[in-house]
């Protein structure tokens, strides 16, 4: 909440205490007309219902038992018993103007996330994961909390045992091979190992090879990574995400943990031999024949899945980085496999219940039609021909634009239109990705919340010196831009705890629009005196805001558009 409406909801709680000796939280909630002031609570309808007395007769010993007089106009009683509450304009005009930082937490947040495969061009698939953990970490970070950002990128396993062994049949040197090369590598190693049995078997010796330090096969896994990692160091850039080669703790770090964790499982009674793999079955996991389902942590040829690296994950999150909550950026897809490795983690103590961790579940982008979104040949979509059409379509909507510098701006435009698309639909839902509908600057948009920042940045810089501070706002409208502005920290920490960053959209696209009814009716430039000062500090506080909401979105905010 912000300072105003936490102290307000502590004296309604105080009010209902005092005249009925009951302590309710009053759920106080910003007013969705400007009829119905500046906040609005429901107290005097739950306390009526508890105590079986009429609401509005509840309210109105409410209202006379609320002392507010220092805060507020005199409250209202509307309807069956809602009360409301409009600030007074310079206790409101001290909020805008009293913004600070907050206070560092000390707790630690791991967020994993991107996770994108070695030999493998980043897709479609890793854009949400990638913009949403960005996000997610920056908003973590405004907070207070101390974030570690974790890449875990898949570099491990039985393809590249494949993939190693096939560049030995063709008799291609590694070095020779970009990224593109090493994906149709890829493919073609898939589909020998499918068809050859024979090719098969020396693929999974190659992969106890790669596992055992064998130098030779490592030196070329090694060039498989190298290559992938400067790609993707190059498409994050693009995107503005703050993943660098640091963050990258891919499945590889965890090799020499998996037998440990294999013990220790064992050692605590907790894995079961079937059919020659290593299993935990957990109480409540059935899948649908009604039969348990494994957690597979070492498999019957004596290799270990990817369950065995997520567990050994979480033990060196736990006990090396201190983490106390974990978040995992993954697709909706795998939350029963998360929520099989949280529970088989906790009963091995590994995550300890001062400890939280969540899947940060997302939905699909869809192509036209709200199908799967595939190439016309029905391949996957590379992300990078994604940005690439996005910018096209940015620098074409800026055409007749003056100057600015078109280029970088089409740039900041492009990649934050597809960000905040990606952002503003709520993350557990599928969205279409249409980019005429994102590049449009009306409606809630990227390049909509983008102009308004450039359109104040226009009228601050002819309005000369911003450095005062609001002290008047007698108009309505005035008063509904304010009070929005009031509300950006509580709205952040709303997004810090449900790790939703839509909420952050939708408040911004509000902002927004309140700021264009602002200019609408209320003159800046041409004001005077004290109500034009107070209007300029207003727009540099609406500015300031629109900046800082962007950039935890990890959407840039040009100064010209």
């Amino acid at each position: 909440m912000s300072v105003v409406s936490s102290v307000l909801s502590t004296r309604l709680s105080d009010a209902s205490t005092t005249a009925f000796g009951v302590t309710l939280d009053p759920e106080l909630r910003s007013a969705t007309k400007p009829e119905f002031g500046h906040y609005q609570t429901n107290l005097a309808l739950r306390l009526g219902n508890q105590l079986s007395l009429p609401p509005r007769e509840v309210a109105t010993r409410l209202v006379a038992a609320l002392k507010v007089d220092d805060l507020c106009e005199t409250p209202a009683i509307a309807g069956p018993g809602f009360v409301n509450l409009t600030l007074r304009s310079d206790v409101l005009a001290t909020a805008v103007n009293a913004r600070t930082a907050f206070a560092p937490r000390g707790e630690r947040v791991v967020v994993d996330y991107s996770q994108p495969n070695v030999a493998k061009q980043m897709h479609v698939g890793h854009l949400r994961s990638t913009v949403i953990g960005d996000a997610v970490c920056n908003v973590l970070q405004y907070v207070g909390y101390k974030v570690v950002r974790q890449n875990h990128v898949g570099d491990w396993g039985t393809q590249y045992g494949m993939m190693i062994e096939q560049l030995l049949e063709e008799s291609l040197d590694p070095e020779t091979l970009d990224l593109q090369g090493l994906q149709e590598l890829y493919e073609r190693s898939r589909r020998h190992f499918d068809s050859d049995g024979d090719f098969a078997d020396l693929s999974r010796l190659r992969v106890v090879a790669l596992q055992t330090g064998d130098p030779a096969t490592r030196a070329s896994w090694q060039r498989m990574v190298d290559v992938s990692l400067a790609d993707f160091e190059q498409v994050y850039a693009r995107l503005g995400s703050a993943l660098t080669r640091e963050d990258v703790v891919g499945e590889s770090a965890y090799n020499d943990d998996l037998p440990v964790i294999v013990d220790e499982l064992e050692r605590d009674g907790l894995l079961t031999e079937s059919e020659g793999a290593s299993c935990a079955f957990l109480p409540g996991f059935v899948g649908r024949d009604g039969q348990p389902l494994p957690v597979i942590v070492r498999k019957s040829d004596g290799g270990f899945g990817y369950s065995a690296t997520d567990l050994a994950a979480i033990r060196h999150r736990v006990k090396t980085l201190q983490a106390k909550r974990i978040v995992y950026v993954v697709d909706h897809r795998q939350a029963l496999h998360f929520d099989m490795i949280f529970t088989l983690a906790r009963a091995a103590g590994w995550l300890p219940p001062t400890t939280t961790s969540e899947h940060v579940s997302f939905g699909t982008v869809l192509g036209p039609g709200g199908k799967p979104f595939k190439t016309r040949a029905g391949g996957t979509v590379k992300l990078t021909t994604l940005l690439d059409e996005a910018v096209e379509r940015a620098d074409a909507l800026l055409a007749d634009r003056t100057g600015i510098d078109r280029a970088a701006t089409a740039v900041a435009v492009g990649i934050g239109a597809v960000k905040y698309a990606d952002l503003s639909s709520d993350r557990g839902n599928d969205y279409v990705f249409d980019l005429d509908r994102m590049v449009a600057m009306t409606g809630n948009t990227g390049p909509y919340l983008q102009y308004a920042h450039a359109r104040l940045c226009r009228l601050l810089s002819k309005a000369g010196a911003t450095g005062g501070a609001v002290t008047l706002l007698d108009d309505p409208v005035e008063q509904r831009l304010a009070l929005l502005l009031t509300g950006f920290d509580d709205t952040v920490v709303q997004v810090a705890e449900t790790l939703q960053p839509h909420r952050l959209c939708t408040y911004l696209y509000e902002l927004a629009a309140a700021l264009s009814v602002f200019y609408e009716q209320c003159p800046v430039l041409t004001s005077e005196g004290e109500t034009r000062a107070s209007r300029i500090a207003l727009c540099a506080a609406t500015r300031q805001v629109l900046q800082d909401g962007l950039g935890l979105l990890g959407i840039a905010a040009p100064d010209a558009m």
